[in-house]
């Protein structure tokens, strides 16, 4: 009788082992999913956050400033698109004379990076520009 209970009580007990295992292979899964839906749910609700944008001006023969830039996304699972960004034109002194806005009609994915060009009629006295990227959709 002892013998038959132990061999129950050690059957049980494998085939709670055995399930528990599973158990925890997944919820493992379970768990990679969701944190792979939340870090997505981020990049979509902060878009500022994962881009870059850098650039310089140069006049041409016309007197416009040429603005050529690079857009970067640094998120691992959104691509955007139609990126908003903000110029600042400052003089030598480092005084604000005029801000303009940019859209970048193109999609950035994942780790890659887009490049636009604009040409704009600059304020006089224009000495550098500024860019910032203001927003963008998913």
């Amino acid at each position: 009788m002892k013998k038959c209970i132990i061999g129950f009580c050690t059957i049980a007990l494998l085939c709670t082992a055995c399930n528990n295992a599973e158990q925890k292979e997944k919820a493992g899964k379970d768990k990679y999913e969701n944190s792979k839906l939340s870090l997505e749910e981020v990049e979509k609700k902060s878009p500022v956050r994962f881009l870059s944008v850098s650039g310089n001006g140069k006049k041409n023969l016309l007197g416009q400033t040429v603005v050529k830039g690079k857009v970067h996304n640094n998120a691992k699972m959104v691509t955007y698109k139609d990126v908003d960004i903000k110029l600042f034109f400052y003089s030598k002194t480092g005084t604000l004379l005029q801000e303009d806005q940019e859209v970048v009609y193109e999609s950035v994915a994942p780790g890659t990076t887009v490049n636009f060009k604009s040409k704009y009629f600059s304020p006089k006295g224009t000495d550098s520009i500024a860019m910032k990227i203001v927003s963008a959709k998913y």
